[in-house]
């Protein structure tokens, strides 16, 4: 696991949401830092820089008026707070057309990152994800998502109370 963790994103170096290859100034506290933000921000204000600590603290989605996460594109919980903490204190992941965010055992699901079939075959994760597959979200069956997954990836999630593992594609 890495130094910056978030609970509904717990490696967000691995997955590329944060970048340590420049050092920046973070638009939201003024501070130099040599880890940056790279994920989406959904926000009327142009932010190219915000360091770990503004978007844990939930600080940067506060002075800009932004969410990380697209409120609509995600599954329900009963607990508004998770929602908050969701959307404006945990850095998004890279989709290809739009983002979208499952929820297990009414909470979110932690994002892992990007792998595809052979990725989850190797991890010994492919007949799990068959077996939680929701056609509801991906809106096509799990054997034409088999395609779209060995040519294209997909976005892995694991319920962080069952730690069941489940997959989303953005596909055209």
């Amino acid at each position: 696991m890495s130094e910056y963790s978030f609970k509904y994103h717990p490696d967000p170096l691995k997955t590329g949401a944060f970048m340590t290859d420049k050092t920046v100034v973070c638009e939201c506290c003024g501070k130099q830092t040599d880890v940056y933000y790279t994920g989406p921000f959904y926000s009327t204000v142009e932010v190219e820089y915000l360091c770990p600590e503004c978007v844990s603290s939930g600080a940067a989605a506060s002075k800009f008026d932004g969410e990380f996460q697209d409120s609509e594109s995600v599954d329900e919980v009963s607990d508004p707070s998770k929602l908050d903490e969701l959307i404006r204190r945990t850095p998004g992941y890279h989709g290809w057309q739009q983002e979208y965010w499952l929820a297990h055992c009414d909470d979110y699901c932690a994002f892992l990152g990007y792998p595809d079939w052979n990725d989850l075959e190797k991890a010994g994760l492919a007949a799990e994800v068959e077996e939680t597959y929701r056609e509801d979200v991906n809106g096509i069956d799990f054997a034409d998502a088999v395609e779209h997954i060995k040519v294209d990836g997909c976005y892995l999630f694991k319920c962080l109370h069952c730690g069941k593992h489940f997959v989303y594609i953005d596909f055209d």
